[in-house]
């Protein structure tokens, strides 16, 4: 595999570690799916997440206004999804720190930790496993930017458009495979299940 695996090798270690799934599901935002994915299922494998960092890590390198800057380069993730993710890249990077959000329960807006805030002026580049709703991402960018920082761009394992993702241009976004799955606003009239399959409800 090289250093940055193709999207082919990508779905095939997704798959082989049980993280994307093929099915119907049933998403908490009311959109139904063929495809679930859980990336915790494919980084609990240390040999996977490397794999995984680094050629993200590698997307992230080649852009040059962020190569000149990496020695100064924050990372922002959301916890818990992203902070393996975060980790992993930074590492590979050799990025300066990593911060990251969160919040108690799901109705909370996310907020920066205490005493683990980006400083006025930082440079920062968000990270996420996937990018599916990009409510978190969107959270995190005006987070970062409530506090001074100027946002770089942003890179995610896996991108997973719905019709509720948001945009984010003019940032540049980085990911290692693109997933085209189908989703579906109602039940009934969705094509993905069998007769009489009932859809298998899943946490973001």
């Amino acid at each position: 595999m090289q250093l940055v695996p193709t999207q082919e090798e990508v779905i095939k270690l997704l798959r082989e570690t049980g993280a994307l799934r093929e099915g119907f599901f049933e998403y908490p935002n009311g959109l139904y799916s063929n495809q679930y994915l859980q990336m915790a299922l494919a980084f609990r494998y240390y040999q996977h997440s490397k794999i995984l960092s680094v050629g993200l890590s590698r997307k992230v390198r080649a852009n040059p206004e962020i190569r000149a800057v990496i020695s100064e380069l924050s990372i922002v993730a959301p916890a818990t999804g992203g902070l393996p993710v975060a980790y992993g890249v930074s590492e590979a990077l050799r990025a300066k720190q990593v911060y990251w959000a969160e919040r108690e329960n799901e109705d909370e807006p996310l907020r920066f930790r205490q005493f683990l805030e980006p400083q006025p002026g930082e440079k920062i580049l968000l990270i996420d496993d996937i990018l599916r709703t990009g409510a978190k991402l969107t959270q995190l960018k005006a987070l970062a930017e409530d506090a001074g920082c100027e946002v770089v761009g942003l890179a995610v394992i896996v991108y997973q458009p719905n019709p509720k993702t948001p945009d984010f241009s003019p940032l540049p976004l980085y990911y290692l495979c693109k997933l085209e799955s189908l989703f579906c606003t109602e039940a009934d009239s969705c094509p993905i299940p069998t007769p009489g399959q009932k859809p298998v409800k899943v946490w973001i």
